[in-house]
């Protein structure tokens, strides 16, 4: 028999500052490893005071109420007999370090600073934090007077070590190490290390957990060793939803998973392994040799073993072979992530419920499904019995602690919490209307249906009055600025009246509080600027604000089915709409001919700016090769300029835009993803010169016959 060793790593729903809740959750998942036999317990990065605390970090008190709860995680019995990795902020020699500290039985061994940093798209870990720069090299730390009592140490070493116990090495990385080229664990591994440990702050996006699982599996896979991933999980305080799925590795295979989205507060993978795998895996001479030649490391002695001598421990089941890595469709992360982000926002926020103007569109029809699946999540665990969902369900519709209330039914659960508003004007037809209605009913939601008429006849009549000029839409004569003018007061009075029912719903049906409104201007409506400054796009939080029109199609078309939601088949169907001018029998307003050009060409156009970093000049280049054998140069040239004139005289809607879940890489959300100007020379004067004079000589491909495909010799 080999060396049998238990591991435990985990996800943790932590919130930014919530050092009482962060340390129960923390306290929780070591108590569970314990009883699953485990001998290490890994958790996520920076989890004693939360990832998001921001600019929080630069405080004092942030670092001194870390050391308080690690001095209560020393003090504890749960800590005794199990060595635990924790995460918080540590200043050493007034540097302020994003670090790792590992304690057992009441002692800090080593505090291991990270020293590469995640410092793009949604990050800004170098603002509050610096990296450790002396690699392979430590200092003595000096402890705070409060954790000497506690430990009755003065100092301890801080800095890149790894960790020596009687049976087998340890190797810490943090987050973004195993995302970069040079990874530390390939050279800790070469020096010896048998088991790494990574603590992340890693977000959702669509389509992402692929990538983090191939690296997990690539960073075992030539190198041996056993991988132990922990993350952040749950919103913990901003637009970013942290995905969870901790897992474990061994030699390139994933041999444990944990749920990627989930209501849990504390949820803890373990495997039992057998160590004696990793040494066989290391037996081939090439690796032999880059490991006697490779550069020490400084080893923390731990007197303490992984592995125990019980001849009945047997190995996981899951130990032997590969676990098939559970990934979820991006229709199913739309239903799940911004649904658990949702339920999170709600909680912590302690109000009573959502509101959302529900036009009868794709859009907004997408969020209010979305709060749907929140409730069918809800319902999931009441279930279960799960009490924290249990708890916060009674406080949230107002039911008292000790009440019989479980929130089972979805639809009943959603009536409670949840109102939708048809906002109709002489312009809304028949159809959306309906559709409104419909989805509704199907959802359970509490649905208002009214007529706004009257409040904007009001405010052309308030014009009308002041100016001696009544403004007209352009089909009954009017000038493009009144016909703007008209529709943008339509939208901006939904805004008005949606915060006026939100604050005022809940005392109509009784109960005391407020509603948050929710907004759903998606994506590439954002990117493109079509949607009305401080009208019903503004909101409290929009869960669909970073998801592609496409995306949004595809989850309708996957919830009509999964939520048994029949009436999900009529938006579908129908041309996107504002529904802001007259209808009239040679004209209905549509999005796209509004837009002058398609979603599909706009999501292309979203990452072509963002994730590949072209400019005016650089797109027109790519999309002549992309767009090349069904449009001709001058027409790539016309669409690719009016994207960027009107990307670029909108861009300052971009500041105020209501804060969205973040799920999508080309996202144009100015506060925190991407930091671009918000005054533009919008016509590129120089910029499209260039594109104009090479379009005009590029030969058109558009109508050329498809040229035959070139064998390889």
């Amino acid at each position: 028999m080999g060396h049998l060793i238990t591991l435990a790593t985990s996800s943790l729903n932590q919130w930014a500052l919530d050092f009482e809740g962060n340390y129960e959750r923390i306290l929780t998942s070591i108590r569970i490893a314990k009883e699953r036999g485990a001998t290490m317990r890994v958790g996520p990065e920076l989890e004693i005071p939360g990832y998001g605390c921001l600019d929080h970090f630069l405080e004092g008190d942030t670092v001194l109420h870390s050391w308080e709860i690690l001095g209560k995680l020393l003090q504890s019995d749960e800590t005794k007999g199990i060595i635990c990795d924790i995460g918080m902020p540590v200043v050493h020699k007034n540097v302020n370090y994003n670090c790792r500290v590992i304690i057992h039985d009441g002692q800090i061994i080593l505090i291991r600073p990270k020293m590469w940093l995640a410092n793009d798209g949604n990050y800004r870990e170098m603002r509050y934090f610096t990296p450790w720069q002396k690699h392979r090299q430590t200092e003595d730390h000096y402890l705070p007077r409060i954790i000497q009592s506690i430990t009755g140490q003065l100092k301890v070493p801080f800095g890149d070590a790894v960790i020596s116990t009687v049976d087998t090495c340890i190797g810490i990385e943090l987050c973004e190490e195993l995302f970069t080229p040079a990874s530390p664990h390939i050279l800790m591994g070469l020096d010896g290390v048998e088991i790494f440990t990574n603590s992340s702050g890693s977000h959702h996006e669509l389509r992402k957990l692929y990538t983090r699982v191939e690296l997990l599996k690539e960073a075992t896979l030539k190198l041996g060793g056993v991988y132990l991933y922990a993350n952040q999980q749950g919103c913990d305080g901003d637009r970013l939803y942290y995905d969870g799925c901790a897992m474990i590795a061994v030699n390139g295979r994933i041999i444990a998973q944990g749920s990627q989205f989930s209501l849990n507060d504390v949820e803890v993978v373990s495997a039992t392994i057998d160590i004696e795998d990793v040494r066989a895996h290391r037996t081939k001479a090439s690796r032999n040799m880059q490991a006697a030649a490779s550069e020490r490391y400084q080893r923390i002695e731990v007197p303490f073993a992984l592995s125990e001598d019980e001849p009945h421990k047997i190995m996981s089941p899951q130990g032997a072979k590969s676990l098939n890595v559970a990934y979820h469709t991006p229709e199913e992360e739309i239903a799940l992530g911004p649904a658990c982000w949702l339920w999170d926002y709600l909680r912590r926020s302690r109000t009573q419920g959502y509101f959302i103007p529900l036009s009868g569109g794709i859009d907004s029809c997408a969020t209010s499904v979305i709060v749907f699946s929140m409730c069918r999540l809800v319902a999931e665990a009441a279930r279960r019995n799960d009490t924290q969902v249990i708890a916060d369900a009674r406080r949230i519709v107002g039911e008292p602690e000790n009440s019989s209330y479980l929130p089972t039914d979805a639809r009943e659960l959603c009536g409670r919490i949840f109102h939708t508003c048809y906002m109709g004007t002489e312009n809304s037809s028949p159809e959306t209307r309906k559709r409104a209605k419909e989805l509704g009913n199907a959802i359970g939601s509490y649905h208002i249906d009214l007529n706004m008429d009257t409040v904007v006849t009001a405010v052309r009549q308030l014009f009308a009055f002041v100016t001696g000029i009544k403004p007209k839409f352009k089909v009954h004569g009017g000038t493009n600025a009144e016909n703007l003018a008209l529709q943008n007061i339509q939208a901006r009075l939904r805004m008005v009246l949606s915060y006026m029912f939100a604050q005022l719903m809940p005392f109509v049906r009784g109960r005391a509080g407020g509603l948050l409104v929710l907004g759903s201007a998606n994506v590439d409506e954002s990117l493109r600027g079509y949607l009305t400054k401080y009208d019903c796009s503004s909101a409290d939080i929009n869960p669909i604000g970073a998801i592609s029109k496409t995306d949004l199609k595809k989850f309708i078309a996957y919830a009509r089915n999964a939520f048994d939601l029949p009436v999900l088949d009529e938006f579908l169907n129908a041309v996107p709409t504002a529904e802001l001018e007259p209808i009239t029998e040679s004209y209905v307003q549509a999005d796209e001919a509004d837009m002058g050009m398609t979603y599909d060409e706009l999501s292309v156009f979203g990452r072509l700016r963002k994730v590949e970093k072209c400019g005016p000049y650089g797109m027109f280049m790519k999309l002549v090769q992309e767009w090349g054998s069904r449009l001709s140069p001058l027409q790539i040239a016309e669409k690719v300029k009016l994207f960027f004139f009107e990307y670029a005289r909108n861009r300052h809607k971009m500041t105020t835009i209501t804060p969205a879940y973040h799920a999508e890489s080309y996202s144009p959300d100015d506060n925190r993803f991407d930091l671009r100007p918000f005054l533009y020379p919008s016509r590129f004067p120089f910029q499209f010169k260039k594109i104009d004079a090479l379009a005009s000589k590029l030969p058109d491909q558009s109508n050329a016959d498809e040229a035959p495909s070139k064998k390889n010799d």
